[in-house]
């Protein structure tokens, strides 16, 4: 039987969860703003404003793609890109190699594993674009200011372990 208090217990229960999701929400927004505006370590942020001014609309383009992180080469640069990348990776390759359409077939447990081989092609994918961001931006200038402040085999190596890290995270904030 369905008493008054019953009802309200149920009730309070469901505006409990939402309101947590809610705040969850809020927080992850917060953030990814944050974050969208820390920039990777040994770049110098005018000159790297002046590149983008100078090269014009496809810059504008994939700045606008990342949600303006990369035209500030913050931490969440690349995005979540690698991973949507890595899912049809992961689905393409699901049709063709046996082994992996095995897994889908095996349910629940199949498909843990399938989201950890995406994971790590997540990550090597994210590794292969940081490094190649990396070592694009160590020879550009813009304004007669270089990009880097200290070109090398050290800032290619800090770009690589923020970005992916970045990537990560997102990664597994959209996951929450």
């Amino acid at each position: 039987m369905n008493t008054p208090n019953a009802l309200m217990a149920a009730s309070s229960g469901k505006y409990a969860e939402l309101k947590q999701r809610l705040l969850f929400l809020v927080g992850a927004l917060v953030v990814f703003r944050v974050g969208s505006h820390i920039p990777v370590p040994g770049i110098d942020p005018k000159a790297l404003a002046t590149m983008f001014n100078e090269q014009g609309a496809i810059f504008d383009m994939f700045n606008m793609f990342s949600g303006g992180s990369l035209k500030r080469l913050s931490i969440f640069a690349i995005g979540i890109m690698p991973y949507i990348s890595a899912s049809i990776i992961m689905q393409l390759m699901g049709v063709t190699i046996p082994k992996l359409e095995q897994l889908k077939k095996e349910g629940e447990a199949g498909k843990r594993v399938i989201t950890q081989y995406t994971r790590y092609l997540t990550v090597l994918l994210a590794t292969i674009q940081s490094i190649s961001v990396g070592s694009l931006l160590q020879n550009q200038t813009a304004g007669g200011l270089p990009v880097v402040i200290n070109p090398g085999i050290p800032f290619v190596t800090v770009t690589a372990i923020t970005l992916v890290t970045g990537t990560m995270f997102l990664m597994w904030l959209g996951e929450q």
